[in-house]
């Protein structure tokens, strides 16, 4: 489980197929205090840490994993940047909501602007993706555990302060870009409750 808090950003610096496709990703963390087998969000999408150094990382990237997220959409070329989450740990801050890693799908950046500092953009979902965002709840995207402004048929929009610009890719974001999503998981719920009942 993450939380949506961006902890580090990564770098793609490999990509090779071996099977399934292994990345290898540098990263600011203590790989050291990072064990075989344990779990990273990169750009919102939960993988294994199969190899490591000192300042780097790899995993491997299955077939379904590439259909579901927009790794599959728009690939990982070396250099591209990653937003980074290490595994929740018992006792830490939930600073911003559960995140499973489990990507539902691939939205769309459709239109950005700036607001003062901040950056306003809109994103379209996947029609099947769309009944579960509403204003003021929560979605992950890239990772990152953000508040939804604004919903209007398949289209919602969010807002970027600085600080998260800075301290996650979000800064770099352009109209075109195709995004990882996962929805709420108590949205999720909450429907199936409501087709249950």
């Amino acid at each position: 489980m993450f939380t949506g808090i961006i902890t580090d950003i990564g770098r793609v610096t490999r990509v090779a197929l071996q099977g399934d496709l292994r990345a290898r990703i540098a990263c600011g963390y203590d790989m050291d205090g990072v064990d075989l087998g344990a779990s990273i969000a990169c750009d919102g999408i939960c993988l294994t840490v199969v190899d490591k150094g000192a300042d780097w990382f790899d995993v491997d990237i299955s077939a379904e994993t590439l259909d579901k997220t927009n790794i599959g959409a728009s690939g990982w070329a070396e250099g591209k940047p990653v937003n980074l989450e290490r595994a929740l740990r018992v006792g830490d801050e939930l600073g911003g909501h559960i995140v499973s890693g489990h990507v539902d799908g691939v939205a769309t950046i459709v239109e950005a602007h700036r607001e003062g500092g901040s950056l306003r953009l809109t994103f379209e979902a996947p029609a099947h993706l769309a009944r579960f965002i509403a204003p003021k709840g929560s979605v992950a995207l890239n990772g990152t555990s953000l508040t939804v402004n604004e919903v209007a048929g398949d289209r919602f929009g969010v807002n970027l302060i600085p600080h998260t610009q800075a301290a996650t890719t979000w800064g770099a974001a352009r109209t075109g870009d195709a995004v990882n999503l996962e929805i709420d998981t108590l949205a999720r719920y909450v429907a199936r409750l409501a087709e249950a009942g």
